[in-house]
């Protein structure tokens, strides 16, 4: 049985090579503590200055991209699914989700979500949970960071959110 700091390097370890996200499940496994053991070694790891996020798909390294924006878009939460393939389909990762409310200021959630398998994993998620999405708090309107790999896509991708109604302008 390895003791926790060693746990939380080879936790470091595995998560520096890993290509894909790791659920804390999968850990717990590994290593035979309990999922909550391993909530509690990442978030030590992360006081540390571990650039370590969790995701719906569990932790990650958080990888600096080559170009990053921030979009507003507004829609309906049966839209959610359609706005998200557009974003995967011009190459944009998308990072995350934000909102301001006019209580809690801004509220964010991880997503990570770079594949349409992502997207559709996301969006099963949202309807095995009867989850409500962030922006029913606002109306509709929310932000997303995302990154491309390839910037020159971003004016045809911030084209087609516009054609299909998702990008926000102040004035839909």
């Amino acid at each position: 049985m390895s003791t926790s700091h060693e746990r939380q390097l080879q936790i470091k370890a595995i998560l520096k090579t890993a290509d894909e996200a790791i659920s804390a499940t999968h850990f717990a496994k590994q290593f035979s503590v309990s999922r909550q053991t391993i909530v509690g070694d990442v978030a030590l790891l992360r006081a540390q200055g571990e650039a370590i996020i969790a995701t719906p798909q569990g932790y990650q390294y958080q990888a600096e991209p080559e170009t990053t924006t921030t979009i507003v878009c507004k829609h309906t939460p049966e839209e959610m699914l359609a706005e998200l393939e557009i974003m995967i389909e011009y190459g944009a990762t998308v990072r995350d989700v934000s909102v301001d409310h006019p209580v809690y200021g801004q509220l964010k959630g991880q997503l990570m979500l770079s594949s349409i398998s992502d997207v559709k994993l996301f969006a099963h998620r949202v309807k095995q949970e009867q989850a409500h999405l962030l922006s029913e708090l606002t109306g509709g309107i929310h932000l997303h960071t995302i990154s491309l790999r390839d910037p020159e896509q971003l004016p045809a991708l911030l084209q087609a959110l516009q054609e299909a109604g998702f990008l926000y302008s102040g004035e839909n």
